[in-house]
C-alpha cells in the first residue's frame, strides 16, 4: 500500500467517517413510495450524490429543492443505525487542526447532526450541499474545501467511498483513498488507494510541516 504526503486531507462524511448506510436507504425509499418513485432507481445514483439532483433525475416534475429540504429533515431526524465508522474517531484526533475539513452531498443540517450525534468534531471547514451550486462528481466541492482550508487541491489527500466522490476529487487534481464501505473495490478503481475500513490509515507529521499518510 502506497504513503503520500500532504497538507490536508479532505473526507466525504457518509460512508466514511459516519455510517448512515441503512438510514439513508430507509428515508430514500419512504420517499419513494410517498411519491410513487422507483426507489431501487434511486438508490442505485443517490450515494455520493446532492439530493436535490437525485431527484431532478428520478423526478424532474416535483419541486426538487422543496422535496430535497423535506427528505434531509428527516434523515437528520432519523438516528436510527447511525455510528462513526470504526476507526474515524481515532483518525480525526491524529490530524493537526486545521488540517482536515469535510466535503459532504448532504445539508448543513444534516452532516452537522450526524456529526454532533456520533461524537466526531465539527470541522471548521465544512463544505455542504448548501455550500455549492455544483455538486459531485463535478470538481467544486473538493475544490471549495481545499480553498478554505488554504492549500493548493495537489496538497489535499481525499478519503472517499463513492465513485462520484471520487470523480470530483480527481476532476479537483487531488489524490484519493477509496474506502469499500458503499461499493466494491472494483468499483472505486480509479482512486489511487483502495482500502477497506479507516483503521488502514496512519497519520503522522513530518519534519517538514506535511502530513504523511501511511495506508496499511
Amino acid at each position: 500500500m502506497p504513503t503520500f504526503t500532504c497538507s490536508a486531507i479532505l473526507f466525504d462524511l457518509d460512508g466514511v467517517l459516519v455510517d448512515s448506510t441503512r438510514a439513508v436507504d430507509r428515508e430514500w425509499r419512504a420517499w419513494a413510495a410517498r411519491k410513487g418513485v422507483d426507489g431501487d432507481a434511486i438508490m442505485a445514483i443517490a450515494h455520493g450524490v446532492r439530493t436535490v439532483e437525485v431527484i431532478r433525475q428520478v423526478a424532474p416534475q416535483l419541486d426538487a429543492e422543496l422535496e430535497a429540504r423535506l427528505i434531509e429533515s428527516e434523515e437528520a431526524d432519523d438516528k436510527e443505525g447511525v455510528v462513526a465508522m470504526p476507526g474515524a474517531i481515532e483518525l480525526l484526533r491524529s490530524i493537526p487542526e486545521g488540517r482536515w475539513g469535510v466535503v459532504t452531498s448532504g445539508s448543513r443540517l444534516l452532516a452537522s447532526t450526524r456529526m454532533q450525534y456520533c461524537g466526531l468534531p465539527v470541522p471548521k471547514v465544512l463544505i455542504t450541499a448548501d455550500d455549492v451550486t455544483q455538486g459531485k462528481p463535478h470538481p467544486e466541492p473538493y475544490l471549495k474545501g481545499a480553498e478554505l482550508l488554504g492549500f493548493s487541491p495537489a496538497e489535499c489527500l481525499v478519503i472517499e467511498d463513492a465513485p462520484a466522490g471520487i470523480q470530483s476529487a480527481r476532476a479537483g487534481g487531488m489524490k484519493v483513498v477509496g474506502i469499500t464501505s458503499t461499493y466494491a473495490a472494483a468499483a472505486l478503481e480509479s482512486a489511487d488507494a483502495v482500502i477497506g475500513e479507516l483503521r488502514q490509515i496512519h497519520v503522522t507529521l513530518n519534519g517538514t510541516g506535511r502530513l504523511g499518510v501511511e495506508v496499511r
